[in-house]
């Protein structure tokens, strides 16, 4: 079996949230898909060792933030490399209350749809959680992120946690930049870290001694060269 032939099916990049009592928080994801029409339903995958995933197990309710292909890559690190365990993941990122309590991001976020869990499958890693529509709302004109766009243009990486994650690519990326050895986010020097302040055609030795991963904030002196 090829497991690459998998790679062509289409993914978005996605911020799914939940709550458990007083407490939030949220994920990256990239497994969102709409079920039925007639009552609108939606499904996500959860990865069980993730704080989200119990919240939703708890609370029964979740909602997801469609993200603009615009967004910054340090926001992708702060809901996909950092453990709301940890940290407040909201911290400095705008966002609203929907009607069930659960948050949504409200800027780099073109919709968000809100759901009440009426049934969930075990999926091994991972559950998938189905859920009745109980809000969405447009929040601003622009083009989705995808997947391919996000690894591709982006250069985004990918956190073990995810459906997609696929370790032996990961260890077998061949790349002529430089990589983060905390999350594997790939320095372009053509592409640059515009979003950090990096213009394109940057040298990765130029870069600031306090330049940080955009993806998940290790220093300059986490990156190596690979041969």
């Amino acid at each position: 079996m090829d497991p690459k032939a998998l790679f062509n099916i289409s993914y978005g990049l996605y911020v799914i949230t939940s709550k458990k009592g007083g407490e939030v928080n949220g994920q990256i994801g990239n497994t969102v898909f709409q079920i039925s029409n007639e009552p609108p339903t939606i499904a996500v995958s959860i990865n069980k060792k993730n704080l989200t995933h119990e919240y939703i197990k708890d609370s029964k309710t979740f909602a997801v933030s469609i993200l603009s292909q615009d967004v910054p890559l340090n926001l992708i690190g702060q809901f996909g490399f950092k453990s709301g365990r940890e940290i407040n993941k909201f911290e400095g990122v705008s966002h609203k209350i929907g009607n069930s309590g659960v948050p949504y991001l409200t800027e780099h976020a073109l919709s968000y749809v809100e759901a009440r869990v009426i049934q969930e499958f075990d999926a091994n890693t991972h559950t998938v959680f189905v859920g009745e529509i109980t809000g969405a709302e447009i929040l601003s004109d622009g083009i989705p992120m995808t997947y391919a766009y996000y690894q591709q243009v982006k250069r985004g990486s990918v956190p073990p946690s995810a459906p997609t994650y696929n370790k032996k690519e990961e260890e077998g990326t061949v790349s002529e930049k430089y990589v983060c050895s905390v999350c594997g986010y790939v320095y372009d020097p053509e592409v640059g870290d515009p979003d950090g302040g990096i213009a394109p055609g940057t040298p990765f030795a130029d870069i600031p001694d306090d330049w940080v991963c955009p993806v998940c904030g290790a220093g300059k002196k986490e990156f190596e060269k690979e041969s």
